[in-house]
């Protein structure tokens, strides 16, 4: 009796009009062979039917397998993208716990940050104090200073000039003999390019200052690409 009644509803359920299929698409034509049966025999028939909604039912879960791990794809090539193009570092004159002054000289000299806090994408080189631009977009670049005369009257010269590709882009410039420290800083936000160098630049005549509580600082991060 319960075999009987599970054959009705599957015939039931199998004259409704249901569509595994996607939009614009239509359902398989029903086997003639199928329909001989289901005159002479009604339980081949509902077995028939069964199977037809099954295999309409796997090929739509196929489907929607295919096109979930399309979409999963392009979003681990985005994710990639983004790692691959994170570009950060932040240096520090020194970490020396004592008070030491770089300079003066009676030329110009690069500044080699020493005391690396971040360098993420390794784009900044701490044997040579140049950053390299890894990836085309726009950059924000800070550039902190600090000098310490030693005593009152003494000349202070705390001055230094950030320079892309040798260009000055920004810098600072303090020379007196009225304060014994000063400080100042820089901000900048700059379309650079793959392969540009980024340095800081001691002018001639001037000192900066540093210990480990690190006043003189060279920060710079990939705010977007635009490869």
């Amino acid at each position: 009796m319960r075999a009987i009644v599970l054959l009705c509803l599957l015939e039931v359920a199998a004259g409704q009009n249901f569509n595994w299929y996607g939009a614009g698409e239509t359902a398989a034509p029903v086997d003639p062979n199928t329909e001989n049966v289901c005159v002479t025999d009604q339980a081949s028939c509902g077995c028939c039917l069964m199977q037809q909604q099954i295999h309409r039912m796997q090929m739509f879960f196929n489907m929607s397998l295919d096109a979930m791990e399309k979409e999963l794809i392009k979003t681990q090539t985005v994710l990639n993208n983004v790692r691959a193009s994170r570009s950060a570092f932040s240096v520090a004159l020194t970490n020396n716990i004592n008070m030491n002054c770089y300079g003066p000289f009676r030329d110009d000299k690069l500044i080699i940050y020493k005391h690396v806090f971040l360098n993420l994408g390794g784009g900044y080189d701490v044997s040579t104090g140049v950053f390299t631009v890894p990836r085309s977009g726009v950059y924000s670049l800070a550039l902190t200073v600090y000098s310490d005369a030693g005593a009152p009257g003494n000349t202070l010269a705390a001055c230094a000039n950030l320079l892309v590709n040798g260009q000055l882009v920004g810098g600072t410039h303090d020379i007196n003999m009225e304060d014994q420290e000063d400080s100042a800083s820089v901000v900048v936000a700059l379309h650079l390019k793959a392969g540009d160098r980024v340095v800081v630049n001691l002018p001639t005549g001037c000192f900066l200052c540093d210990d480990h509580s690190h006043y003189n600082t060279l920060t710079g991060f990939l705010l977007y690409s635009t490869d």
